[in-house]
C-alpha cells in the first residue's frame, strides 16, 4: 500500500517505520522538515508538504498535536484527496470537534475514521499495545485487519464516530492521573525519610493499580452498603496521611483533593457508606 503519513513526532516515526517493515511504501511530512527527513534512511519518503505527501496514495494516515492542527492541515487538502483514498487519524482530540470533522468529511463523500492509539512509540514500531476506533461499522469493519497489523489489541468502540476520542481522554487520565498519585506517595515517603525506590517495595507485590478497574465498577454500581471500607474511616486514614506529611513541611496534592470529595460524602452523611460512594457522579 503507498501511504500519506502526516506527522512525523514520537509516535508518527515509530508508525512509519512500523508501515516500512510492513513492505509499504510511505510519503511523509512533518511541519518540522527535519523530522520527516530524519525517516528518509529507513524507507520513507520525505515530502515538503502535505499535499506533496498525499499525491496518489491509497490511504492518508495522520497523528499530530490537537484538533487545530488536523484541521490545518487537512483541510487544505479536501480538493486533493480522492474519493477512494480513506482517513485514519490516530491523533488525541477533542470528542465533539472530532464528531463535527467525522461528519463535514462525509458531507464530502470522504471516508475519515478517527482511531487513536494507546501505546508508547516503542509499542508502535513493535505493533504492540492497544489502538481505539469509532465510527461508521460498515466502514471500520473494512480497516479492522491494517488497524490489527498496527498494534496488538484494536478496540471497536461502536457508531459514535466521537466514542474513541472520549475513550482516549479517558485513558489517558487513567494513566496519567497515576503519576499524581506517584507524586504523593514519593512526598509522603519523604516526610518518613523514605526514598522514592524504597517507597515502592509495598507496591510490587501489592499492586493497587491492578485493581482500578474493579474500584471504577463498584463506584459505577451505586451499591455502597453493606460497606468494605467506610467513607469515615477511610477519610480518617487520608487524614493520618495529611498529618504525617506535614510535620515535615510537606503538602500532598493530591490526596487533598481526595480528601475534599470525601469531605463532601460526610457532609450529605454517607459516613456509614463504602468509601466508594464519595467518588460517584454524579453525587445524587
Amino acid at each position: 500500500m503507498k501511504i500519506g503519513f502526516l506527522g512525523a513526532g514520537l509516535m508518527g516515526t515509530s508508525m512509519v517505520r512500523r508501515f516500512l517493515n510492513q513492505g509499504h511504501e510511505v510519503r511523509v511530512w512533518n511541519r518540522t522538515p527535519a523530522k520527516a527527513e530524519a525517516l528518509r534512511s529507513f524507507g520513507a519518503v520525505p515530502c515538503s508538504t502535505a499535499a506533496e505527501a498525499v499525491a496518489g496514495v491509497d490511504r492518508i494516515q495522520l497523528i499530530l498535536a490537537d484538533d487545530r492542527a488536523v484541521d490545518e492541515t487537512l483541510e487544505p487538502l479536501a480538493r486533493r484527496i480522492p474519493v477512494d483514498c480513506w482517513i485514519l487519524d490516530h491523533s488525541t482530540t477533542l470528542p465533539e470537534p472530532t464528531g463535527e470533522r467525522c461528519a463535514r468529511w462525509s458531507g464530502r463523500d470522504r471516508v475519515y475514521l478517527h482511531a487513536p492509539v494507546m501505546m508508547s512509540p516503542g509499542n508502535a514500531l513493535a505493533g504492540e499495545g492497544f489502538l481505539l476506533v469509532s465510527g461508521r461499522q460498515d466502514q471500520v469493519v473494512k480497516v479492522l485487519p491494517d488497524l490489527g497489523r498496527m498494534t496488538g489489541k484494536v478496540i471497536n468502540l461502536g457508531e459514535g464516530p466521537q466514542l474513541a476520542a472520549v475513550h482516549k481522554l479517558i485513558g489517558n487520565l487513567a494513566f496519567l492521573g497515576q503519576y499524581g498519585i506517584v507524586a504523593d506517595i514519593f512526598r509522603l515517603a519523604a516526610a518518613a525519610g523514605i526514598s522514592p525506590t524504597d517507597s515502592l517495595i509495598t507496591l510490587q507485590d501489592c499492586n493497587p493499580g491492578a485493581s482500578l478497574p474493579a474500584l471504577g465498577a463498584r463506584v459505577a454500581s451505586g451499591r455502597f452498603s453493606p460497606p468494605d471500607f467506610t467513607a469515615a474511616m477511610a477519610r480518617k486514614d487520608v487524614q493520618l496521611m495529611h498529618e504525617a506529611a506535614v510535620a515535615s513541611g510537606i503538602a500532598l496534592r493530591v490526596t487533598s483533593q481526595v480528601a475534599a470529595l470525601q469531605d463532601e460524602a460526610l457532609a450529605r452523611g454517607e459516613g456509614e457508606w463504602d468509601t466508594a460512594a464519595a467518588f460517584r457522579f454524579p453525587t445524587v
